[in-house]
């Protein structure tokens, strides 16, 4: 899987959004904000395909995380991002 090529992330002061270039006026209803850890794996995946291992990987090499845990935040993270069309389909 790809994240979309044409999506871009923007800091806002302490905040970290997702915004369509595209648009001329800003849907707030499709504003995607991200936490650091999101911030984090969004920049290491832009541009080169990835699995849920991958991003497992991540987390796991980053952060003091179980195994366990570090999968079972990975997949939500990504459903999260195919729920909202933040993947390439």
């Amino acid at each position: 899987m790809r994240l979309r090529s044409d999506l871009i992330l923007r800091r806002l002061g302490h905040e970290s959004i997702i915004v369509e270039p595209g648009q001329d006026m800003v849907d707030m209803s499709k504003v995607f904000t991200f936490n650091d850890t999101a911030v984090f794996i969004w920049e290491r995946l832009q541009g080169r395909e990835f699995t849920l291992e991958t991003v497992v990987e991540m987390l796991l090499e980053n952060y003091e995380v179980e195994e366990d845990i570090a999968r079972r935040d990975a997949l939500a993270l990504l459903q999260t991002f195919k729920e909202h069309g933040l993947l390439m389909e």
